[in-house]
């Protein structure tokens, strides 16, 4: 059996459940998973491999209407995965009706690859909201091939895997065959960070913070980290400390302990936070932010 290689681009809108999906798949949390919309910002790469196979996941942000220029970075996420992939996951679930972004939707109707619709959270729904998005989602994507899943439960991924393997092209891998992410560990260590922002601070806030990995030390017994949470205004700074640093402390307890799991070493684990206003609006810092 000749080698198969490539690449598969998980999309659709915000808090469908694209990441949930994404680390099922892969079999490793790479990215980050909360309630809140707009969660990743990142197109984050995870690679499968096999004998065989080696199959390129990408989970990209959710597709959204510009309102900061960090949107529009987002979208060419979004724009340069759809470019790039030999098959495409477009994930709804049993809530959205149709999609926010309507060009994206019509770009997705006209591709001439494999489009495999996923729709997701299947275990939150009964047969006839099942069937009623089922017939919905032929008639808008009449050449796609159509998974109910949940992707929190594993319910339907085997026929999803199976469905991808029979697409995937005869390639050597892009990758080693070791290989899980394109990404480094300073990346993944501002995530956790980032994700527990998400979870325990409301509003606006986690949508205004970024976090940067300013100094990451492996030492023998311990491994040290010094982190910087990026702000745009001084009040969300008082926000993210909290009375008596309360806030900041939590986010940063659980930050370590996710981190210590996914290092498999002792951590200690420094945050700090600073203002830098406006960040998301500026294209020169969000180029200095790694967007």
């Amino acid at each position: 059996m000749a080698h198969k290689s490539g690449f598969v681009s998980i999309v659709g809108s915000p808090n469908v459940g694209k990441s949930t999906l994404m680390n099922q798949l892969v079999g490793e949390k790479l990215s980050i998973v909360t309630d809140k919309a707009q969660t990743t910002r990142h197109r984050i790469l995870g690679i499968v491999n096999d004998e065989d196979h080696q199959v390129v996941f990408s989970d990209t942000p959710g597709v959204v209407n510009s309102a900061y220029k960090l949107h529009d970075n987002m979208m060419e996420y979004v724009n340069s995965s759809i470019q790039d992939a030999d098959i495409l996951l477009f994930v709804t679930d049993t809530v959205e009706t149709e999609m926010n972004h309507k060009q994206t939707l019509e770009r997705i109707q006209n591709l001439d690859i494999p489009v495999l619709c996923l729709i997701n959270k299947m275990d939150m729904s009964d047969q006839k909201m099942v069937a009623r998005k089922l017939a919905y989602w032929k008639r808008r994507l009449p050449k796609a091939v159509i998974f109910p899943i949940s992707a929190l439960h594993g319910f339907g991924i085997e026929g999803v895997w199976a469905e991808i393997k029979s697409h995937i092209p005869e390639s050597p891998p892009y990758f080693e065959k070791d290989a899980i992410t394109d990404r480094p560990m300073r990346f993944f260590i501002s995530e956790i960070i980032r994700e527990k922002i998400f979870i325990h601070c409301q509003q606006e806030i986690p949508y205004s913070c970024q976090v940067e990995v300013e100094e990451y030390i492996e030492e023998d017994d311990i491994t040290k980290i010094r982190a910087h949470i990026i702000v745009e205004r001084d009040s969300q700074k008082g926000i993210l400390i909290g009375k008596g640093g309360d806030m900041l402390r939590r986010i940063g307890t659980e930050a370590r302990k996710e981190i210590q799991n996914f290092i498999d070493k002792h951590v200690y684990l420094e945050t700090f936070v600073k203002v830098d206003k406006d960040w998301r609006g500026s294209s020169q810092k969000l180029k200095k932010y790694g967007y």
